[in-house]
This record gives C-alpha cells, sequence and structure tokens, in this order.
C-alpha cells in the first residue's frame, strides 16, 4: 500500500551543500529540500554504518486528498485515479523545483512561498477540482470539504526524538495482541498516549523530526532500533472466547517468494498505473499481479500456494538490509531512484492463517474482497491505522515494537506479524479509500461493531535471517527497513501489508466452514 498513484522523482542520494533555508513539501508526506545527507559509510568491508542526520529542515504539509475520499462512483474510478495522480505529480515537481534552488532559497526568504507553495496551491485546487467534476458528472456526491485541502502549510522543524517512541518502543498498548496467529492490533493502531512527533497529522503545525540517515539518505536512523532485551513486556491477552467462539484455523503454504516476484506497482490503491506502490513488494499466492490485473486475470493466473484453489494475492514491503548492495532496482524506479536500497531478504519462513473470532462464528470471505492494513504513510498521517509489529523469535508473546525495529539477541531472528481487520460491512469487496468496508474487531470483547460480520481473520507472520543491528557513537551499524516512500524515512511503523480474496472450488466456504467447526485444517 502507500500514496496513491505517485510519479518518481528525483534520487535522495545526491549530497546537499547546508544553506540558511531548508524546505520539504509533502502531500501527505514530507520531501526534503535540502539536508546533510548522511551517506553510506564503509569502515571496512565488513562493517557497513548508517549515519544518522543531523539536518534541520523546515516543512510544507499538504493534505492527503486520497485518505479523505469515502464515496467515488464506478464510473468515476478512474478519472479520479488519474487526478490523484495529478496532484502526486505535482509534488514531485515541487521537490525537484526545491532541490534546484537552493541558492535562490538562501538569497531570498519569500522564494519559496512565492515560487513554489503559492502555484502549488493553484495547482492542487484546479486537480481538486477536477476530482469533483469527475465525480458529479455521473451523479456523484463531492464533499465540498475537500476544496479545502489545496494549501499546504510551511512549518518550522527541530531535530526531534522521531521514531523512538516511547520507552516499550512505540509499541500499540491498547490491543497488541500477539500469538502465533499474527499480533493483532485491534483498535487500528492508535497509541495510547497520542501520536509521536513523527507523525503529525496533514494539518499538524508541530515540529516534525526529519532524522534521515540509512544509505540513501531517507532513513532509517539510530532512533530506530531499540534491543528489544531492553523493552518491557507488553502484549495483552486476547478476548476470552464466548459461547459462539470460532476457534479453528486454516493455513494455506504460498511459499516465502523465494522465487523473487517482484514489482512496485499496487493494483489495489493504484489501478492501472505503473509504479503506482513507489516501493517493492514481495508477491506470494497469485503469481500474475501487476497495476493492470483484473478480477478475470487473477482468476487465470498460477498459484504459489500449495492448495490451488488459493489464488489470493498476499503481498508486502521488502526488507533490505542497507549493506551497500547494488539490487537489480538500484537505478530503477520504486528502488534506488526513490530512496529503497540495499539487498532484498526474502523471508525465510511466510506462515498465512486464517482465524476465528473469540465473539462469533464467521462468514466466508466474499470472491475479490480487497484488504489493506497499515499505513505507510505514519510519519505524516500518524498512528490512527497503523497496524505494525515487530519482535524477535523467543520475544513475540512478550514484546511487540510498532514505532522501533527490534535489534534480536544472538541466535533469534526479526518478526513481522500482520493481522487483518476481519469485520466486513457484508456488502463492499472494497472502499473509496481502501478502509472503510472493513474494520478491527473490539479489542476487549472480539465483537465486530456497526452491522458489521465477522469473517476469517487473515494472520501472517513472516520471520527473516537479518545481520544483527549495533548502535556505536550514534551509528546504526547493519541497518535493516522496509521499503517506503522516501519523505517517510523507513520508519518501522510504516508497515504494511496487502490482500486480495481470490479462490476456487468453493475455498472460502471451506475456510470459514474449518474455522467455525474448530478444526486445524490446511
Amino acid at each position: 500500500m502507500g500514496r496513491n498513484i505517485r510519479k518518481r522523482r528525483s534520487p535522495l542520494t545526491v549530497k546537499v551543500i547546508a544553506a540558511s533555508a531548508a524546505v520539504a513539501l509533502g502531500g501527505g508526506g514530507l520531501l526534503y529540500a535540502q539536508m546533510n545527507a548522511s551517506a553510506h559509510e564503509s569502515n571496512n568491508s565488513a562493517q557497513n554504518y548508517t549515519k544518522a542526520a543531523s539536518a534541520t529542515v523546515a516543512t510544507i504539509s499538504c493534505p492527503d486528498v486520497g485518505q479523505k475520499l469515502t464515496s467515488v462512483p464506478d464510473k468515476a474510478k478512474q478519472g479520479v485515479a488519474t487526478e490523484l495522480a495529478n496532484l502526486d505529480k505535482q509534488i514531485t515537481e515541487a521537490y525537484s523545483r526545491l532541490a534546484s534552488t537552493r541558492q535562490a532559497q538562501a538569497n531570498d526568504a519569500n522564494f519559496v512561498q512565492n515560487a513554489i507553495v503559492g502555484p502549488l496551491k493553484e495547482k492542487r485546487a484546479a486537480t481538486i477540482d477536477r476530482i469533483r467534476i469527475d465525480i458529479t458528472r455521473v451523479g456523484g456526491q463531492f464533499n465540498s470539504a475537500l476544496s479545502q485541502l489545496a494549501a499546504c502549510t510551511t512549518q518550522a522543524a527541530n531535530q526531534t526524538t522521531a521514531g523512538q517512541g516511547n520507552n516499550n518502543g512505540g509499541q500499540n498498548n491498547n490491543g497488541g495482541q500477539n500469538n502465533n496467529n499474527g499480533g493483532q492490533n485491534n483498535n487500528g493502531g492508535q497509541n495510547n498516549g497520542g501520536q509521536a512527533s513523527a507523525a503529525p497529522s496533514a494539518s499538524a503545525s508541530t515540529p516534525v523530526d526529519v532524522g534521515a540517515g540509512g544509505q540513501a539518505g531517507n532513513g532509517p536512523s539510530a532512533a530506530d532500533f531499540v534491543d528489544i532485551t531492553k523493552v518491557a513486556a507488553n502484549v495483552q491477552g486476547k478476548p476470552q472466547n464466548g459461547a459462539q467462539a470460532s476457534t479453528g484455523s486454516f493455513t494455506t503454504r504460498c511459499g516465502t517468494n523465494q522465487n523473487k516476484n517482484h514489482n512496485t506497482d499496487n493494483v489495489i490503491v493504484a489501478p492501472g498505473v505503473t509504479n503506482g506502490a513507489h516501493h517493492e513488494h514481495d508477491y506470494v499466492g497469485n503469481q500474475k499481479v501487476n497495476a493492470f490485473s483484473t478480477n478475470d486475470s487473477l482468476l487465470a493466473a498460477p498459484s504459489s500456494c500449495q492448495n490451488q484453489s488459493d489464488l489470493s494475492s498476499y503481498y508486502w514491503p521488502v526488507v533490505r538490509e542497507q549493506d551497500g548492495s547494488q539490487e537489480f532496482d538500484a537505478n530503477a524506479d520504486g528502488g534506488g531512484k526513490e530512496g529503497n536500497v540495499g539487498k532484498i531478504i526474502t523471508p525465510v519462513q511466510a506462515q498465512i492463517k486464517y482465524v476465528g473470532s473469540p465473539a462469533s462464528k464467521v462468514v466466508a470471505m466474499p470472491q475479490f474482497l480487497r484488504i489493506i492494513t497499515g499505513d505507510a504513510k505514519t510519519t505524516t498521517n500518524g498512528l490512527a491505522n497503523a497496524n505494525a509489529h515487530w519482535s524477535c523469535t523467543g520475544f513475540e508473546n512478550k514484546v511487540q515494537l510498532t514505532e522501533q525495529y527490534p535489534i534480536c539477541p544472538k541466535g533469534s531472528q526479526v518478526v513481522r506479524t500482520f493481522a487483518f481487520q476481519s469485520c466486513w460491512d457484508g456488502v463492499n469487496i472494497d472502499s473509496a479509500n481502501h478502509r472503510t468496508h472493513v474494520a478491527f474487531a473490539d479489542p476487549a470483547s472480539g465483537v465486530c461493531g456497526n452491522g458489521f460480520k465477522a469473517i476469517p481473520q487473515l494472520t501472517m507472520r513472516l520471520v527473516y535471517n537479518l545481520a544483527q543491528p549495533s548502535i556505536v557513537n550514534g551509528q546504526v551499524k547493519n541497518a535493516y527497513a522496509v521499503d517506503g516512500f522516501p519523505e517517510q524515512l523507513h520508519k518501522a511503523a510504516t508497515d504494511h501489508d496487502d490482500f486480495i480474496s481470490v479462490t476456487k472450488n468453493n475455498l472460502a466456504a471451506k475456510i470459514a466452514n474449518c474455522v467455525n467447526t474448530g478444526k486445524k485444517c490446511q
């Protein structure tokens, strides 16, 4: 998942000369016009260090129009997607303008407003109006409040503790359930203590951390890692099973993407747009998924799953070790050109399991149901939709991290877990913002609210063999991170997962029946 349909932008690995005026731009995100670029440093062939950035950057925060769209008529979807792409193209152009006018910014305090922010607002206003026309032309209702999202606000920024989270590593304390079923975050990732300072809403005016670091100069930084042995236990128990609980499970074995099926598309949020995700995905299950996939093409595609009736698409951002390696995409869109660098690491285990509800029986998933869990833009959107869970083998039932990557002890492996929304509105297989047709169950009772129906909950557990990071003099050695948008700084909280349910031979009903009858199936 990620920002809808953004065009490529300039590489972030270019060193920048320090200037007194420094501006970042975000359209639901942050971009960096000037920073003390922290390049990859190698003291010797065996030691790779990523230095934390120390730059101070001013930001421009642009509201994320795509996430505010709650209803788009079918006949308007392609036109709206095109205009959302135009909004993101405008971000790219503004970034290029910022990056190429540093001297002018230093010489004229009004340059950014007059030459970049003002014109950007005008372009965004015209684009949002075209979205209005696309929607109303086919009889849809346009929320006039969207017209107020054209303006971007400049902000002063200080170096903060973004990414450090709380003493517990930023773990969500309301849900945080984790076992081999997948570490559910039942409230959608809202942090009890409020949003971290690194993750303001689009309209926030508080300073944000712009700590970059990373091999490409856009993260992760030392503050993004924590020694898991020093984090207090924070995993809370699951709701107790009621009389109508569905206690079974169905495991599907689809491999670990050992055949390296990657692309930077996202057919859910950016259909018909090449590189719509702007980062690499691992794909298991359906083997023919790209921006141009249709329901019919998904049904006709081969599957990596042992059960060939499972044609579902399971995909997630790749994990990379920032070891200086030049991957196949080092000079490509979605890869090195957009700050996603280093060696792609294939999971050594990928457990995909459907589990039941503690409160009720489940109904079968509808064909072609689409679910996105987590948020690729938490650095700028805040943690409301975060659902990242990071841990280490031997610690999964004790510690789960949302805002930091774990440094695991020797002999322990890094674990990513996902637990998808398990309540469905009973009607729609998708929604305009790809969220409102599904929901999390109540964290205390497991009950689906607002007339939603319980469906088998998709859970995933990915295990990685990674070099052990360490922090030395404010630098992180052997850094790893998930792929993401460069302005999101490769923060752990931006982790997310995507799913399209595609089955044959009545498999969806068989999964629901297995879960409802308390069986363990595969």
